[in-house]
């Protein structure tokens, strides 16, 4: 795996950033998905030990996603040059979700205007893993600015980091391990032991992505009206209080910025959580925090591209691989 060229970050980003994943084209993540259905019954059905069948499910999953992709780009390639560049720019665009994360949050947000709860509630489930039917208008305002805030991590920066370090094979594969922890990852007893691997496997490849997250959320504070010194001290204090090794740190960075408080009591599945609080409640989780996230968040994403793309830059140098 080698560093992409500069302008074929720049151009995945701009794809995703104006057209975002439209729901009639075919995306990788949803194939990953069901390649992660199938195998996931399949293996319990022939395995008897759980923890082994978890490590060979985040082992086929990540090395049929990774050689899919890798085959396809090849093909391209050999077609012509400029046909591998285009597959190149696509398959990275994929791995970026900017334009969808403001997108569905919106869709929240526009119901909450309207005061149109029950669909607020039900906009929120399709990107949140707690349980949405009972929650009040402040809850399912604070509920969308930590996954806005955690997604900026998971779903922007990190792609962002792995494009770069290893071009769209490697980003390919931090999705491929993100959607298996999404899906499988969880405490519970199905998938205790089962999601083990992936979900550790996750942190791993989140580890360095969060951390930088919080960085570009508080280098990002004043270019969008928000608190850099709250951030940073907010980021500081409460980067550990979250169940995740890596979410808080991005959380904290924003509940710092935006003056509010995050975390508090939360139910998955029928069972009752509570997470530490992360922030401190100067100002209410409503919809003008919800905007200065958003503002935040791509804030922090404009920061990564350049940061990116000098890198990539620095290490290749500019040049159109087709020509």
């Amino acid at each position: 795996m080698t560093p992409p060229d500069p302008l074929l970050i720049v151009l995945a980003l701009l794809i995703d950033l104006t057209i975002g994943d439209p729901r009639w084209l075919p995306h990788p993540v949803v194939a990953i998905g069901r390649l992660i259905s199938a195998l996931d019954q399949n293996l319990r059905r022939n395995w008897l030990n759980e923890r082994i069948a978890g490590i060979v499910l985040l082992l086929l999953v990540v090395g049929c996603s990774a050689g899919v992709i890798w085959l396809l780009l090849l093909a391209c390639a050999a077609l012509a040059p400029l046909a591998g560049w285009v597959a190149s720019i696509l398959v990275a665009s994929t791995c970026l979700a900017a334009r969808s994360l403001h997108t569905e949050s919106a869709r929240v947000a526009s119901a909450l205007r309207a005061g149109d709860l029950p669909n607020a509630r039900r906009y929120l489930s399709y990107i949140v893993g707690r349980d949405t039917e009972h929650l009040n208008e402040p809850e399912i305002w604070r509920a969308v600015i930590e996954t806005v805030a955690e997604n900026t991590s998971d779903g922007i920066i990190a792609p962002l980091l792995w494009l770069t370090l290893g071009g769209p094979v490697a980003a390919i594969v931090y999705k491929a391990v993100s959607t298996l922890d999404s899906m499988v990852g969880y405490r519970n007893q199905r998938y205790l032991l089962m999601g083990w691997a992936s979900a550790r496997m996750d942190d791993v490849l989140n580890f360095i992505p969060a951390r930088l997250s919080a960085l570009l959320l508080i280098a990002a504070a004043p270019l969008t009206g928000c608190s850099p010194v709250n951030a940073a001290r907010i980021a500081f204090r409460d980067r550990l209080n979250h169940p995740s090794p890596n979410s808080g740190h991005p959380e904290a960075a924003a509940a710092g910025a935006l003056g509010v408080r995050l975390g508090g009591a939360a139910c998955y599945g029928g069972v009752s959580s509570w997470k530490e609080y992360i922030g401190d409640p100067a100002r209410p989780t409503d919809e003008r925090a919800y905007r200065a996230m958003i503002r935040l968040m791509y804030g922090s994403t404009l920061l990564m591209a350049a940061i990116c793309i000098a890198a990539t830059y620095a290490l290749r140098g500019f040049r159109v691989p087709f020509i």
